[in-house]
């Protein structure tokens, strides 16, 4: 093997092609998307729709009933149970308008097919080395999206999402769907308005899946509004008439029955006699007198329009919009982007009020902010300690060298798998920098024996050095690498909980080894070459000399080695 690149002209165009490598691989970086985590398959789809405030216990009991039986038909799906209010919990402050629906889905490996570039002509024996990189069944996002075209319901806005990921998001920021915007301001109404504005600009951005904008002060309620005057003519006070309307309408239990062993409380009228606005007026309070009236004689009842629920965030009242983006189609990152362009072009924000990106968006603002101080710190505390086992700047920006073109692999390989730059992925190449520096020192090893060995007196001398010290020794360079390589590999062939996280870590890592192995190969030799003929400030000739006996002899015992 001859290492034609160690010519004066030659190393220039190694180093020319390896620069150029760096460049063209930089647009493709720009084109991988982001997000905050890799997808956690959980094998479970929440499915969250929202609909109007007031919608009745009936009406909310029937809409949850018909979407259970639409989700059901779809075949990866394996069962379904839905819930529909709030639990008796105060951790669930769910009114009836939101619900949740638990999908089960199948395995996988049941889901439907979809084509591949080597569907048609690769054996089947084959496909099953390349399915865990490049699956022929449908994604998740793909059967979230067939799910929600499915679901299109007149009056109600879709959510999808998973239950583990959901609590967390809920706990964390309060938005259940990946991206949500909080608008703060002091008047209800206001933030309402603001928030229906907000889903018409955001309903055009490409990628919208489905965006609701909650209303804040859509809730109805019944007034009862006492005549002071008509209940001192019957002797009645405030608190008995209140009395009455907690316990005989409001549900508060009035007493309790024992029966043996077991207590049933008594609870408020039958619902036949408080379903209408007129049943209620006709609910008897008892007078001091032991008379009982019609409540509609001592109050006047009517239906008004309030907040159905009431947030209050850093000292301002808040509403929330929630918006589903399509991940299918498009990262979280991109959107993100497009959104906040077109809110900020098409929506005027009145004076007092502000809006606060939320959800998934939030978590990757404070993972960037932090990466701006990580990634520089790792990579002087590399830098750090390659200078302490050098002892040579110059040493030290070889090595260094290793990381742009790691990154090369690392990026292309994340292209044609189709992931996005995401926490999993930063670790990945966070893991790589120590993998490159290891390796790039082991290959200026060899190459720093090889010379002080021979002690190369012209050029053609140096480039035997360095011949020996490159070729001669890929043996156990490829021994390093392998053991790493060999390591991580299985890892792309995992399935199951927690395989796509691992995934995005181990993917840079195998990309950039196997570019920087060949950058050290290739184009550390010629980098080497040019910094020992210019350091030798003109100690080497330009014409070869005659390798004599004892050059012949070292060559020789650096081979052995």
């Amino acid at each position: 093997m001859e290492l034609i690149g160690l010519e004066p002209t030659n190393t220039r165009i190694v180093i020319a092609l390896a620069v150029l490598v760096v460049v063209v691989t930089i647009p493709i970086y720009f084109r991988l998307g982001h997000e905050f985590m890799p997808p956690l398959n959980e094998g479970v789809i929440l499915y969250m729709p929202s609909t109007l405030p007031g919608v009745s216990v009936t009406e909310a009991s029937a809409l949850l009933q018909k979407q259970d039986a639409l989700l059901r038909q779809v075949p990866e799906v394996a069962r379904v149970f839905g819930k529909a209010g709030r639990a008796d919990t105060s951790t669930d402050p769910a009114p009836l308008s939101m619900m949740e629906t638990t999908v089960i889905l199948k395995p996988e490996s049941q889901w439907r097919r979809k084509e591949r570039w080597y569907s048609k002509w690769m054996p089947s024996f084959l496909m099953s080395l390349v399915r865990p990189l490049w699956p022929d069944t449908m994604s998740w996002d793909e059967l979230a999206n067939d799910l929600d075209q499915r679901l299109q319901l007149p009056g109600q806005t879709n959510a999808w999402t998973m239950p583990i990921r959901n609590r967390i998001d809920m706990l964390t920021t309060g938005i259940r769907t990946p991206v949500g915007i909080k608008v703060y301001g002091a008047d209800l109404k206001q933030i309402e308005n603001i928030a229906k504005q907000l889903e018409q600009i955001i309903g055009r951005v490409s990628g919208t899946r489905s965006v609701y904008g909650e209303r804040v002060s859509g809730g109805y309620f019944v007034d009862f509004d006492i005549d002071r005057a008509a209940i001192a003519r019957y002797g009645l006070t405030i608190d008995d008439v209140q009395q009455t309307i907690m316990t005989a309408i409001g549900g508060e239990n009035v007493s309790t029955t024992i029966e043996g062993r077991e207590r049933y409380p008594i609870i408020r009228c039958p619902r036949e006699l408080r379903d209408e606005i007129d049943k209620l007026g006709r609910v008897l309070v008892s007078t001091p007198a032991g008379a009982q009236i019609p409540i509609g004689q001592v109050a006047a009842l009517r239906i008004v329009e309030g907040p159905s629920m009431i947030r209050d965030e850093n000292g301002k009242l808040a509403g929330y919009v929630y918006i589903d983006v399509d991940t299918a189609s498009r990262d979280l990152g991109s959107f993100v982007d497009d959104a906040q362009r077109a809110v900020a072009a098409q929506l005027r924000m009145p004076a007092g009020y502000t809006l606060q990106w939320s959800g998934q968006n939030e978590a990757m603002e404070r993972v960037r902010q932090r990466m701006l101080i990580v990634v520089p710190l790792t990579l002087f505390v590399v830098a750090f300690l390659i200078f302490l086992n050098t002892r040579s700047t110059a040493k030290t920006l070889i090595v260094l060298l290793a990381v742009p073109f790691s990154a090369v692999g690392a990026v292309w390989l994340l292209w044609l798998l189709g992931y996005n730059i995401s926490i999993g992925v930063w670790v990945g190449l966070i893991a790589l920098l120590g993998l490159d520096a290891e390796t790039g020192i082991f290959m200026l090893l060899y190459l720093d024996l090889a010379y002080d060995a021979l002690k190369p007196r012209n050029r053609e001398e140096l480039r035997d050095a360095i011949y020996h010290g490159a070729v001669k020794r890929v043996r156990p360079k490829i021994m390093t690498v392998a053991c790493a390589f060999f390591g991580l590999v299985p890892i792309m062939w995992s399935t199951g909980a927690g395989a796509d996280v691992m995934k995005r870590i181990a993917a840079p890592m195998i990309g950039g080894l196997f570019t920087s192995f060949l950058m050290e190969l290739l184009v550390y030799p010629a980098i080497y070459y040019r910094w020992k003929v210019r350091s030798s400030k003109g100690d080497f000739d330009e014409t070869p000399a005659a390798i004599d006996g004892h050059h012949d002899r070292v060559l020789e015992t650096v081979a052995a080695d």
